[in-house]
């Protein structure tokens, strides 16, 4: 795609004069049928006569890259300048996964106090420096009513990504944690057992569940993040 792209905005040059074949082979130090040959696409480029041709230009890689698909992998929040911070509210398996959540993951953007923000205590087991930390998801039916009436269906969670040990935050107060199950988000107090996450529900209706932690494993990698705040949909 990088290689079509490169011939398209040559051709671009060299249809409005700007550019010749034999000019482009000079500057290069290519043979003219080699730049001819890739031109008519007869032959590819290397990485290192891409290159080569890419700083004659004053192109970058960026240049032959379709701007809606830089935009979507982009992150896209930027410091904020008022006292409330953007979250962004996203799908519960894009929370359990995604490090640093991008512009196609973004269902909408909530804001928060970053006074409120400041206040929550980090507990990271294991390497979570590069994870974006707060992100927010919505419950659907049957994860809304595991943990009722702590959470409803449609409940908004504020997860902070950077508390995934089971340290109490609260003396005497079961933590509730989004913990990644089957690729998604499951909320349940957590009590660790040997080599197992034993997970609660505060419903007495649903089941009680457990997670097994392998030997190349910490407790920490199957917890996406703490509760911090449980709100009603927005």
């Amino acid at each position: 795609m990088l290689q079509e792209n490169l011939r398209k905005n040559l051709w671009g040059r060299i249809d409005a004069g700007e550019l010749t074949g034999l000019r482009l082979a000079e500057q290069t130090g290519f043979k003219q049928a080699h730049i001819s040959n890739f031109l008519n696409r007869k032959r590819g480029l290397s990485l290192e006569g891409m290159d080569k041709v890419l700083n004659v230009r004053h192109l970058s890689v960026l240049d032959l890259i379709d701007p809606s698909e830089v935009n979507k992998h982009a992150s896209i929040l930027p410091p904020s300048e008022d006292e409330f911070e953007n979250v962004v509210v996203a799908d519960a398996h894009i929370a359990a996964s995604q490090r640093l959540l991008m512009s196609m993951h973004v269902k909408e953007i909530l804001k928060f106090k970053k006074s409120l923000l400041k206040r929550f205590k980090e507990s990271i087991e294991g390497d979570r420096s590069s994870w974006e930390r707060f992100v927010i998801i919505k419950l659907d039916a049957h994860e809304g009513m595991s943990m009722y009436p702590r959470t409803m269906p449609g409940a908004v969670l504020l997860l902070d990504r950077h508390y995934n040990s089971l340290n109490p935050y609260r003396r005497g107060e079961n933590n509730m944690y989004a913990v990644r199950k089957n690729g998604t988000c499951a909320i349940r107090y957590i009590e660790p057992l040997d080599d197992l996450l034993i997970l609660r529900p505060h419903n007495l209706a649903y089941p009680i569940e457990v997670i097994t932690v392998g030997n190349d494993q910490k407790r920490g990698d199957h917890i996406v993040g703490r509760v911090c705040y449980v709100g009603s949909e927005m």
